[in-house]
């Protein structure tokens, strides 16, 4: 099963990196092959968690499949879990962590594993996938650059 992992400082804080990964309805303007993205449900766990599912789209050339996910924030241990719930996968499973390194840096840690149901797009879409989760933790630092501003790594 495909995997990637990274773990990138930036040079802006836990909070905001957090509250960026977490603004999922803007992940079709900056976030590589996502073409569509909505919310079906949103909720508040008794523990402070909030729990979304949401459908996305991803596309490339003439392949476009969507799926759905539950996503846990989890803004006090500054975590988001993602769980597979359908579409054209197997396994899906994706984790973020951000660890504050001082008041303007942090440690953000990506984390994802999947396996698509059908071998077919598996061999279409597999080498694409990869390139693009290599380009996944850039986008989100070039995109919190851009909302934030570029701030002195102080580490």
């Amino acid at each position: 099963m495909p995997q990637f992992q990274s773990k990138r400082r930036v040079r802006h804080s836990a909070s905001e990196m957090f509250e960026l990964v977490a603004d999922i309805e803007r992940y079709p303007e900056f976030v590589p092959l996502c073409s569509a993205l909505r919310i079906n449900h949103r909720t508040v766990r008794a523990d402070g968690c909030e729990v979304l599912t949401a459908d996305m789209t991803v596309a490339f050339k003439m392949v476009r499949e969507s799926f759905t996910s539950r996503v846990t924030l989890d803004r006090a241990n500054q975590k988001i879990m993602v769980e597979y719930l359908r579409g054209p996968f197997s396994h899906l499973q994706n984790r973020w962590t951000f660890e504050a390194r001082g008041d303007d840096a942090c440690d953000v840690g990506f984390f994802l594993a999947y396996e698509f149901r059908n071998k077919m797009l598996a061999m279409l879409m597999g080498t694409m996938f990869d390139a693009a989760f290599h380009k996944f933790a850039a986008a989100f630092e070039t995109r919190a650059d851009q909302i934030y501003g570029r701030a002195q790594l102080n580490v």
